[in-house]
């Protein structure tokens, strides 16, 4: 049985960890470096960093914050934000990262997928995908989840793995905060449609909707959330626990 993983997300903006609903509204949360300190010690499988609007505002991502998380962490640690080149990825994995996700950069050139799984390995590639219904269609959002690209999600995140994608991030914007629970009609497309691990992202509000998650979709690896663990909503130890009693497969150790 495959260990189903937990992971924290940090949506860094200004160089504050930050939290809004559909996107939208954010709010200051707290440090990035103690937050990955701390959920790093609180047994979190891995951590994912967002650089939320390098992509909008068209910059790259800060290195300097991302060297100080990688410093305080003994968790795989996924990084995204403002990557749309090469030398991105070069500069992210020597930062500390151990897996890069690319989202706004890879819309624009699919073939950075491809080009990147061939110099670094697919399990240091991770496409992430915004998506959202739109007319009964499941569609991808690009920077931020501020523009309809038009895409396909399903197709789109198909193309994505064929390119060399090892993993792919789902982040529901309509589920996105609103705390009822991920959004399992687009997950269970993505899972039947690759072969891939696949990390839910998006409406995580407490411990039953990560047991439903996994139990109505045993394909998925793993979920992610952020604002039920910023604010002790939800705390990961309690979660495994109740997670593992229900006789889902998660990582105990490191707590």
């Amino acid at each position: 049985m495959i260990t189903k993983r937990i992971i924290p997300c940090l949506d860094v903006k200004d160089g504050m960890v930050v939290k809004g609903v559909k996107f939208k509204g954010l709010s200051d949360v707290s440090s990035p470096v103690e937050l990955g300190r701390y959920y790093s010690s609180m047994g979190a499988d891995e951590l994912v960093f967002y650089d939320i609007t390098a992509s909008a505002e068209g910059r790259k991502l800060f290195t300097d914050i991302l060297r100080q998380v990688a410093s305080k962490i003994f968790i795989p640690l996924t990084v995204g934000g403002g990557i749309s080149s090469i030398e991105d990825f070069d500069r992210v994995l020597k930062c500390g990262a151990d897996k890069v996700s690319v989202n706004s950069g890879a819309i624009r050139d699919p073939e950075l997928i491809r080009e990147a799984a061939e110099k670094y390995g697919d399990q240091c590639v991770v496409l992430s995908v915004d998506v959202s219904l739109v007319d009964g269609q499941y569609r991808v959002f690009g920077r931020g989840g501020r523009d309809d690209t038009g895409l396909d999600a399903i197709e789109w995140i198909k193309k994505g793995v064929s390119l060399g994608a090892g993993e792919v991030v789902v982040n529901s914007i309509d589920t996105d905060g609103v705390k009822q629970g991920f959004d399992l009609p687009l997950l269970k497309k993505v899972c039947g449609a690759v072969n891939v691990p696949v990390i839910a992202s998006g409406g995580a509000g407490s411990i039953d909707d990560f047991n439903e998650l996994f139990r109505e979709i045993p394909t998925v690896d793993a979920g992610l959330a952020a604002s039920i663990f910023h604010f002790g909503e939800v705390e990961i130890p309690e979660l495994k626990r109740q997670l593992s009693e229900s006789g889902i497969n998660v990582r105990m150790t490191g707590f």
